[in-house]
């Protein structure tokens, strides 16, 4: 399962999620803080002003928190956790998409930044980034292993991004708590597709910004995995149709083109942009992680390395110095990588990297490793150490933050964390070449001068691997000789934010990117 589900570079699990444990009195002891219910928020209408009909999911609640930080830092703010409906002319509902928005009390709104965040999937909610990144709270997990069985307890967030932003976390259709009416059929013609996604998502960003009067804020986009698929097409998709400019985006592990990942094996680029991620792991294992001493490996993949391997399998001299090569990067066996000609798949290195130790290593993080079920299996098998390991524990510490903490209770309904009847059912629709975000990507920097986008990569993630991205970014235009998109990389995988470090230097350069817009009096 997890073999398909990397193929297509999605995070959105293929796999099965339990039902969301029920939040208990004793699970999730408060963090040091004060908080009060506010006063309801006003009624929702329509487009013409008419009151929105048909809702199911429970009225918005908000309330008003003191929080103090390990390191001594207070936070004042009120949280408001809902739903925002999508309506047609009439204020019949269509949609309702779960959101929290976290906002910092005794702030200018119309100068205060706000945050949006979607993660990927397609099918997740934006728990992972909630919970485990920018939120105010967070739920700790394992560096090197994630238990499925920990306490999903929450602790003050020390790297909360609410010092410097506004904070909206957004479930898109059928994640989280988020549904559609309509029949199986209509709700996945209408919102499983790339363009039906867009529209709805940007929606309901726009009707949050309209219903709190924040459209003067500056405005930024965050998105993971596919939610970085999404990121371009949502800030072309208000910019354009809603006449609503984003000041930055912020892509963490993203997808900008599906045909550079998931390729048969008869496609070179397939393995030369995972090389330099193998070779990272094998350098991290060594004790080192900085893309610095990658530089060798990055040249070889994209020179030598993709030369030889469009060579062919008839050219036995390029297969002997293939093999030679890569095997010196990434630590594999010499004769496994010789009897693989070079190519080796992901697959092959989760469950070669460590097979001395009788361990498995994740997809999503190489430095994330279980132990392998069953040893005498040619083939491999196995729940992914980080994807799979942390749903009970997220899933879990979610729903009880939205019942007890923000006092948001959606009774018998499950929460999708990562909804697995979603991925299989998407339809792209976009003809005959692999959906990519390229094109959007260089007409919405194209359009927008001031527009500035910053890539996030985790070394060691083989899902969505950074020289995938760093190859792409290479092919946009000069712009006038300004740097528009930024690449960074850090220590770990697809969600490097679970290393403490690495979130720690995320959050300042989101920071660096939010602040020096809005020092400026920038505005989107």
């Amino acid at each position: 399962m997890v073999r398909k589900l990397v193929s297509a570079a999605c995070l959105a699990a293929l796999l099965a999620l339990p039902a969301a444990a029920q939040p208990s009195p004793a699970a999730s002891p408060r963090p040091a803080e004060q908080a009060q219910t506010a006063p309801p928020s006003r009624p929702q209408q329509g487009a013409t002003g008419q009151e929105i009909t048909g809702r199911r999911l429970p009225p918005d609640v908000t309330t008003v928190h003191t929080l103090d930080l390990p390191d001594g830092r207070t936070l004042r703010f009120s949280a408001t956790a809902g739903a925002l409906p999508l309506v047609d002319p009439q204020g019949a509902v269509q949609a309702e998409l779960g959101y929290v928005a976290y906002t910092a009390l005794d702030t200018n709104p119309a100068t205060r930044p706000v945050t949006f965040f979607l993660n990927g999937g397609p099918g997740a909610s934006s728990a992972y980034l909630h919970l485990l990144v920018a939120g105010p709270w967070r739920l700790p997990l394992g560096q090197s292993s994630i238990s499925p069985s920990q306490s999903p307890a929450l602790v003050p967030n020390l790297e909360t991004w609410l010092d410097f932003t506004d904070l909206v976390f957004l479930d898109p259709v059928e994640t989280g708590y988020s549904r559609a009416t309509g029949s199986r059929d209509e709700i996945r013609d209408r919102y499983f597709t790339v363009d039906g996604d867009v529209s709805s998502i940007a929606a309901a960003i726009a009707r949050w910004l309209r219903t709190n009067d924040r459209l003067a804020s500056p405005k930024f986009f965050v998105g993971e995995s596919y939610g970085g698929f999404r990121g371009p097409l949502v800030a072309q998709k208000l910019q354009k149709d809603l006449g609503i400019g984003l000041s930055g985006v912020i892509l963490l592990s993203p997808v900008l083109d599906f045909g550079m990942l998931g390729q048969p094996r008869h496609n070179p680029m397939e393995f030369v942009t995972r090389l330099p991620s193998f070779a990272a792991a094998k350098l991290e294992r060594d004790g080192v992680s900085d893309r610095k001493a990658l530089a060798d490996a990055e040249r070889y993949a994209g020179g030598e390395y993709l030369v030889d391997l469009t060579r062919g399998m008839q050219d036995q001299d390029a297969i002997a110095r293939i093999a030679a090569r890569v095997a010196e990067l990434t630590g594999l066996d010499k004769d496994l990588v010789r009897r693989h000609a070079g190519r080796i798949g992901l697959g092959t290195f989760q469950r070669e990297f460590q097979r001395g130790d009788g361990k498995i290593a994740s997809a999503y993080d190489t430095g994330v490793t279980t132990f392998d079920p069953d040893p005498t299996d040619d083939r491999g098998s196995g729940s992914d150490g980080v994807l799979t390991a942390m749903q009970a524990p997220l899933s879990t510490a979610m729903v009880d933050h939205l019942s007890r903490t923000l006092g948001w209770r959606v009774p018998n309904q499950r929460y999708e964390l990562l909804n697995n009847s979603v991925s299989p059912n998407w339809r792209y629709g976009r003809g005959r070449t692999s959906p990519q975000v390229m094109d959007e990507l260089k007409e919405t920097l194209a359009l927008d001068p001031d527009l500035r986008v910053l890539v996030a990569h985790g070394l060691t993630d083989l899902v969505t691997p950074y020289f995938a991205s760093e190859l792409l970014l290479r092919q946009l235009p000069a712009y006038g000789g300004k740097s528009r998109a930024a690449l960074t990389t850090y220590p770990g995988g697809h969600m490097f934010y679970t290393r403490d470090a690495s979130r720690a230097a995320f959050r300042k350069d989101a920071e660096k990117l939010i602040t020096g817009r809005t020092e400026k009096g920038e505005r989107g």
